[in-house]
Order: C-alpha cells, then sequence, then structure tokens
C-alpha cells in the first residue's frame, strides 16, 4: 500500500540507499537519476530509504532525500532536514497465483495518466517509483464512520465509472473458481473442513447466476476495497483509493457488498484471516452507503 505520515511507521532505523539499503540495485539507480532530475533536490546521494510497514503482497519503502543542514544563528550544528519524498514498491513472489502483475501495472499506469491515485514516477525490473502521499491510511474503525462511510461511497463510484482500456468482460468467477482450486490443493484434509472449501463452489455458482443478470450494472471495480487500501487527507477531507491488484470489471453490487465484509476484518488483529460478522454493516447502515453511493455524481 501507499505510504504515509501517520499511520506506516518505520520497520527499523533508515539506511542510506548507497550504504547497503535493502531496495534493488536497479530500484536506487532509478532514484538516482530521477533525482537528478530534481530541482529540489540538491544532492543526489543524500538519499535514505526507510521500510514500511502494512504492505501485503509487496515490499514497499520511503525514499526521501535530506536537504543539507543550515547553521542556525546559535552555531550549534542542525540536524539535516528531509526533502522530498518518494514511494518504492518492490513486487513480491508467488502472487503470481492471485492476480496477474503485467495487468495489474498497466492498470495502475492508466489510473495514474487519468488523476487516480499516486503518480507514477518510474519503472525498475521488479518494482516501481510512485508518488509519496501525504495522507493517512484509514483504520477499521474508519469503515464504520458515517461521514468517511459517505465519501467513500462516492468515490467507489467514480471509481465503477472509469473508462479503462481492454475488455470489460467480468473476471471474478473464474478467478474465484481458480483460487479455489488452488486452495483445495494447498490445504490439508482438516484445514480444507474448517474453512468449508467443499461449499464454496456452488456458493461462487449462486452468486454468478444473481449477478449475471441483465439488470446488474457492470463497472470498473476495485475488488479489495479494505481500510488498508483507502487514504484520507484529514484537512481536505479528500480521498484516495489505492492499490488495483484485484480491479478488473465486474458487477459493482458485488464490489459493494465485499467492502461490506471488509467492515467485518482487522487486519492488525492476531487472527487477520477470520473476519467477525457481528461487525457486518446493518440493514440501515447498508441503505445510508447505498443512497451516498447513488446520490453522488460518479
Amino acid at each position: 500500500m501507499v505510504a504515509n505520515e501517520t499511520s506506516q511507521k518505520a520497520e527499523a532505523a533508515s539506511t542510506a540507499a548507497a550504504g547497503g539499503s535493502s531496495i534493488p540495485e536497479e530500484a536506487q539507480r532509478l532514484l538516482h537519476e530521477l533525482a537528478a532530475g530534481w530541482d529540489d533536490v540538491e544532492d543526489c546521494r543524500a538519499l535514505e530509504v526507510v521500510p514500511l510497514k502494512g504492505a501485503m503482497t509487496n515490499e514497499v519503502y520511503q525514499a526521501r532525500w535530506l536537504l543539507p543542514a543550515r547553521a542556525p544563528s546559535t552555531g550549534e550544528a542542525a540536524p539535516a532536514e528531509a526533502g522530498r519524498k518518494v514511494l518504492v514498491r518492490v513486487y513480491g513472489e508467488g502472487v503470481e497465483v492471485f492476480f496477474d502483475r503485467e495487468v495489474e501495472v498497466r492498470t495502475f499506469e492508466c489510473m495514474s495518466r487519468h488523476g487516480h491515485g499516486p503518480r507514477l514516477l518510474g519503472r525498475f525490473p521488479n518494482g516501481r517509483v510512485e508518488e509519496f502521499i501525504h495522507a493517512r491510511t484509514l483504520s477499521a474503525a474508519d469503515l464504520r464512520d458515517p461521514e468517511i462511510s459517505a465519501i467513500i461511497a462516492s468515490k467507489l463510484r467514480q471509481f465503477h465509472n472509469l473508462e479503462m482500456p481492454g475488455p470489460k468482460s467480468v473476471l471474478i468467477w473464474d478467478r474465484l473458481r481458480n483460487w479455489l482450486k488452488t486452495a483445495k490443493n494447498l490445504c490439508p484434509s482438516n484445514e480444507a473442513k474448517e474453512f468449508c472449501l467443499d461449499s464454496i463452489e456452488k456458493e461462487i455458482t449462486a452468486l454468478e447466476n444473481e449477478l449475471s443478470k441483465d439488470y446488474q450494472c457492470i463497472g470498473f471495480c476495485h475488488n479489495d476495497l479494505q481500510y488498508g487500501n483507502i487514504m484520507i487527507d484529514e484537512e481536505t477531507k479528500l480521498l484516495t483509493i489505492i492499490d488495483y491488484e484485484y480491479a478488473s470489471f465486474g458487477p459493482v453490487a458485488y464490489d459493494i457488498a465485499n467492502h461490506f465484509c471488509e467492515m467485518a476484518a482487522d487486519y492488525h488483529s492476531e487472527r487477520p484471516h477470520i473476519l467477525n460478522y457481528t461487525k457486518y454493516p446493518d440493514t440501515d447502515e447498508q441503505k445510508q452507503f447505498v443512497q451516498s453511493y447513488l446520490s453522488s455524481s460518479g
């Protein structure tokens, strides 16, 4: 997920890129090339890289260039100040079972060109450099805040109405079946029984039949609208949806319902994979979200 200044904490002390940062050498070279063209970076070598927590499928780092120390009037040595910041995203391994990385990269580039999400600043073989968003990542509790929920609903409708290139075929059902097949191959029988894998195929088919009817609206769906993929500027209340690994065209009702399920999730708990459905939004909350969605201009 994209870095932010308040909710994602550095895992360790920052390390200079030239002195052994864990980002790939290709990423370091790209950072130096980018910095050479920026007027607000006085020394391309004054780079610090800080690993950030929170990402699930990638490794993410904050890269920042320090400004030269200014001598204060007291004559004491002044610490260097942080200047420009960017996000370095190193793609995780083994994610091809979940999504197509090349499709995700094309989606990100298209979103960037149209002013949605962070801007793409450059690419290296196993990752990219993105604009650093100065905003706060939402928490699980934020999804239940009526004001924030209304903003999410409005932003989600904008997302659904995006004109994206390529075929507009619905991919979600084949994707779910592929995930189910992989899960059955990997899980021992006791875990397969615990997670009711044998019954999920019927549930997928039931959803597909219901959401494939002519009156269902098809739009560009995020398909992973959990709190960690939503950022908000506290001053302007502008909201940014990030991380498009699972984004594709599909029934918008599914995307909205999936967001409701995410209200039952807490990925910072001891059992992040277990959803607490006592936190699932009640009928009034669902109606309020849908009303905000439909009343927005999109």
